[in-house]
């Protein structure tokens, strides 16, 4: 494959992926993220440019070196071609079958091709399909063919105000990470807090402090881009606390020209519920996670 390398052919790469929004939003937002710096020293790899069929985006085979680090040996994928993008992920070259690593793409159409790859490359594989959102600028500059105004509910997209006596904005500190960790559900380990310090410490991050000056609502954002690992301390919840911060976290992202986007469980009805309310947009694809640990 071929590792595009000089910053002409990434801008190239990311208008390129522009015109297969939204199956291609998670390479999307992390080739924009490269594009803005590439703190997170990713790669990106294709078949052949500028006609390319597959994309890769993973970290710097020096940044890969605990074997059993999936938060690190992640790698984002998007195709047009599943068939050719089979071959290349079955080279050695292309991914270290010998690791435990996560794949994550926003075309659900891959389970096939790593499930196939499992079977010949023998490792266990566990898939996680979850409902994909953009917000709702997001949508109007990148994607408008899915805008539907009729269907946005009533009001302004604007959540209610809080008591801001008692909550202060603010950020979080990697000192936090233990915190964010405990409630994340794909965390609560060593690595993935470590991987959460690296976030903390790389990309914007928002907060509410309690009355104690501690977070007790919080949002941040992950190496493609994407929002993820909210959460609300249990006694804080109920009162529109992460709503609002969602907002607050949109309204700064919008500004610094970020495509803004997230995900979210299927059962999880209360988020998709604030979600629709802050007319996020549900996409027609889904966020695909594949656990891969050989055997």
């Amino acid at each position: 494959m071929l590792h595009m390398q000089v910053p002409q052919m990434l801008q190239m790469l990311e208008k390129s992926l522009r015109k297969s929004l939204p199956e291609s939003l998670k390479v999307y937002g992390t080739i924009f993220h490269m594009n803005q710096g590439n703190p997170f020293k990713l790669k990106a790899l294709v078949d052949k440019w500028p006609d390319l069929n597959t994309v890769v985006v993973c970290p710097q085979e020096q940044e890969m070196v605990d074997d059993l680090d999936h938060y690190t040996n992640i790698y984002q994928i998007y195709s047009k071609d599943l068939k050719n993008c089979q071959e290349l992920l079955g080279s050695p070259e292309v991914i270290n079958w010998k690791q435990h690593l996560q794949i994550q793409s926003s075309q659900s159409s891959l389970n096939e091709v790593i499930q196939n790859l499992a079977a010949r490359k023998s490792f266990k594989v566990k898939h996680t399909e979850r409902f994909l959102y953009a917000e709702l600028d997001t949508v109007k500059k990148l994607i408008p063919s899915l805008l539907d105004v009729k269907n946005l509910p009533p009001g302004g997209g604007k959540p209610k105000a809080i008591n801001q006596e008692m909550f202060k904005l603010s950020s979080l500190d990697v000192t936090h990470a233990a915190l964010v960790d405990k409630f994340w559900h794909f965390g609560g380990n060593e690595r993935s807090q470590k991987f959460i310090e690296r976030c903390i410490q790389t990309f914007p991050t928002f907060c509410l402090l309690g009355p104690e000056g501690n977070p007790v609502c919080w949002d941040l954002m992950d190496q493609t881009g994407e929002m993820r690992m909210a959460g609300t301390l249990p006694e804080y919840r109920k009162q529109g606390l992460i709503s609002y911060i969602i907002y607050i976290q949109i309204q700064a992202l919008n500004n610094l020209g970020f495509p803004i986007y997230g995900h979210i469980a299927k059962n999880n009805k209360i988020m998709q519920k604030m979600s629709s309310f802050l007319h996020h947009i549900l996409l027609p694809c889904t966020w695909n996670q594949w656990n891969c640990v050989p055997l």
